[in-house]
């Protein structure tokens, strides 16, 4: 995984963080890339007033205050003559991530989960999910606290998904790339449909059951054929144990696939109509990042405008 030359670490919490920073380290140095480690803290409400009462820039107080925290985090890997730079904004934390992305040509951002506890399981919170939507570069949310290492990775991938494949190859890059680097388990997982099939089968527009069955048949053969030829430039094909072609709804198939291989990493792509501004995340991902408890590696399309100015 050599692609990465500007990565942004985000801090936005006080404990928890050690692990994901450490594999932050490890992929700068390993890519010679540039790492900075960032916070965004609320606008203070009292701001206004004590700089009307007291003359004291408040909000910038808070700033310092914070930069001086990350400083101390970050204190170690200095020692260790490993360059890791700070900054803290004011505002709005996925806006000014996304500002600070554009402003400064980062090409990775790596966040730790902040779990909303209004959803019973979603290990994504808000704040997650905003920058899984809008943000223009890779979007590596980790979890928690996960002190082990990555022992299994899944590249879930759509070979029609893009006339020109370029978020699926990036999709494989990083996934293959990736588990090389971890020396982890690589797997690509694809889901297939019949649009309509239960129409077909026993709706007003119903076939005769053999004439369905080739229709299928033919449909799974066009999927293999097209997921053969994305998989070829990587050493893989449809009759590697690795790769799974399965039918079925493809958010329920990717969570399960992952669930029930034990995966820690899921690379996926967002959907959405290409190159138009205010551009949301498609149905199939937004399902998967409700569901899983996996950590997840979110691409663009390399056309994405990001809604956020």
């Amino acid at each position: 995984m050599n692609r990465f030359k500007n990565i942004l670490f985000i801090a936005d919490r006080q404990d928890g963080l050690t692990d994901a920073l450490d594999r932050a380290v490890s992929l700068s140095q390993s890519n010679a890339a540039r790492l900075t480690v960032m916070d965004v803290i609320p606008d203070a409400g009292v701001a206004d007033y004590i700089k009307r009462t007291y003359a004291m820039d408040f909000n910038m107080a808070l700033r310092e205050q914070r930069l001086h925290a990350l400083g101390e985090f970050t204190k170690p890997y200095a020692d260790a003559g490993i360059p890791v730079y700070t900054t803290v904004s004011n505002g709005i934390l996925f806006i000014e991530v996304i500002r600070a992305v554009q402003r400064n040509a980062h090409d990775l951002v790596i966040k730790v989960a902040q779990q909303d506890t209004s959803l019973s399981r979603a290990l994504f919170g808000s704040s997650d999910m905003h920058l899984l939507r809008k943000c223009p570069c890779p979007v590596w949310t980790d979890r928690l606290g996960d002190r082990s290492g990555y022992r299994r990775v899944l590249a879930a991938v759509d070979p029609f998904d893009d006339e020109t494949g370029d978020s699926q190859r990036l999709i494989l890059d990083l996934a293959t790339s990736f588990a090389e680097r971890e020396r982890a388990e690589l797997h690509v997982v694809h889901a297939w449909e019949l649009q309509g099939e239960s129409m077909l089968a026993n709706g007003r527009g119903r076939i005769p059951r053999a004439d369905l069955e080739q229709l299928l048949e033919a449909t799974k053969k066009h999927h293999r054929q097209g997921l053969d030829s994305l998989l070829s430039p990587y050493g893989l094909d449809t009759a590697a144990d690795n790769v799974h072609l399965l039918k079925g709804r493809p958010a329920q198939i990717i969570a399960n696939c992952a669930r029930e291989r034990d995966v820690d990493l899921i690379v996926m792509g967002t959907l959405g109509r290409v190159g138009i501004v205010g551009l949301l995340i498609g149905n199939t991902a937004e399902d998967v990042l409700r569901e899983t408890q996996t950590a997840v590696l979110a691409v663009k399309p390399l056309a994405f405008a990001s809604p956020v100015q």
